[in-house]
């Protein structure tokens, strides 16, 4: 099954909903395509989305400079004051630090003078040692570490090709990052249902970052997340939500935390769009999505957790010595992505935490032979978590449905 032939995708086109694209300010920038870790859940090398075992093992010099130049071209005809650069893999350490910097040299020279450009890069801190948080300094790339706890049991499902712990390595990593200041961009960490909430949110705050983000495992209504039976795909009530309820129990240890509290992304994310505000990020809300990524071949894709749904499902077909990332917003795929509430299931346009939810992640709303029309595969799970943070704001009122529906207080 491809995107060409797979019925309902895209329902929807942007032209048909009276809408226009949104310029893309995150570029995704993979510097190798290969992982010295075997994580049990990972959605790159164990989703039936294989093509990284075609790609280039590393980023050509070519491919670097032509990635610039397609940034460049974008942010210079949009006029973009900010985009941001994340260099990922597999891991992208394994290149060491130099493709790095240079792709992020690259971009900057490209770019219009007034465009600051936020780089970062996102590791699983085996190979994280001071002299490349040096050299990674020199370009201002800060570092984000993806690690499930803040011990060797909570990581149990982060272990070498051999089976060995990652945890030593990225201990050290962690106390490296600790004493960098800025330079630390903070913990991505996929949730366990079998790790208790507190003594996971605990322990990644004894390693000190200034920023969290709890991600739930990439999964979708053909291949459902662990914990969660086999349902038709819809928006079942009553129905499970042990997700909902671990995220709500670290949600009330963050919110009765007393002094600073250190940001917990997925949660001021939901508290903002109960206050009003727009959503920045993927997991939740209704902004369009203005990411994209480049591989190591130069293919310009849709985003990784698209790998969870089927072969090729990130695909466009595009790439950076062809193809201009103006090309790549008219794809259907990242089109229907950019749709808003015009671009969900009917049961999500009459639910009443709509846009706080806003469908949730995209990739887990597919299912087998309907594509991605659907609610979240964690449907139950984020209105549980949604409806508890609304309690506790005190009874923030929530938009009823579509445009002029009524309020009702989650």
């Amino acid at each position: 099954m491809t995107a060409d032939t797979l019925p309902l995708w895209p329902h929807r086109t942007l032209s048909g909903a009276g809408l226009a694209s949104v310029p893309l300010r995150q570029f995704v920038i993979k510097v190798h395509s290969r992982c010295n870790l075997a994580c049990s859940y990972c959605y790159v090398y164990r989703s039936p989305d294989q093509s990284w075992r075609e790609r280039p093992v590393r980023v050509a010099p070519e491919t670097v400079a032509r990635t610039a130049q397609r940034i460049g071209e974008h942010a210079h005809t949009h006029g973009l004051q900010r985009i941001r650069l994340e260099l990922h893999g597999g891991e992208p350490l394994l290149a060491g630090p130099e493709p790095l910097l240079e792709q992020v040299r690259a971009v900057r020279l490209a770019v219009p003078a007034d465009c600051e450009v936020a780089s970062s890069v996102q590791t699983n801190g085996t190979l994280l040692t001071g002299p490349v948080l040096d050299r990674l300094a020199t370009e201002g790339i800060r570092v984000g570490l993806s690690l499930d706890g803040g011990s060797a049991r909570l990581n149990r499902r982060r272990v070498g090709h051999g089976g060995a712990s990652s945890w030593p390595a990225v201990a050290r990593a962690a106390d490296l990052l600790a004493r960098r200041g800025t330079q630390y961009a903070g913990i991505l960490s996929t949730i366990d249902l079998d790790s208790d909430p507190g003594e996971v949110y605990g322990s990644l705050l004894e390693l000190g970052p200034p920023a969290l983000d709890f991600l739930l495992p990439h999964a979708n209504w053909g291949t459902p997340p662990a914990g969660l039976p086999p349902t038709a795909p819809g928006r079942h009530r009553p129905g499970p939500a042990p997700y909902g309820q671990w995220l709500a129990a670290v949600f009330d240890l963050w919110w009765q935390a007393e002094g600073v509290r250190t940001e917990v992304r997925l949660f001021t994310e939901i508290l903002a769009l109960l206050l009003g505000w727009a959503s920045a990020a993927e997991a939740v809300g209704l902004s369009p999505m203005v990411a994209v990524v480049v591989d190591t071949d130069g293919a310009i894709e849709q985003v990784d957790s698209l790998k969870s749904a089927y072969p090729g499902a990130p695909e466009t077909g595009l790439d950076v010595f062809h193809n201009s990332f103006d090309e790549a917003l008219r794809h259907p795929g990242i089109a229907a992505r950019q749709l808003g509430e015009e671009g969900l299931a009917p049961e999500c346009r009459a639910c009443p935490v709509l846009r706080v939810c806003g469908g949730g992640n995209y990739a887990h709303r597919y299912a087998p032979t309907s594509g991605f029309l659907h609610p979240s595969v964690y449907c139950a799970d984020l209105e549980h978590l949604i409806r508890h943070i609304a309690r506790r704001l005190g009874g923030i009122p929530v938009r009823q449905g579509g445009t002029g529906g009524d309020d009702a207080t989650v």
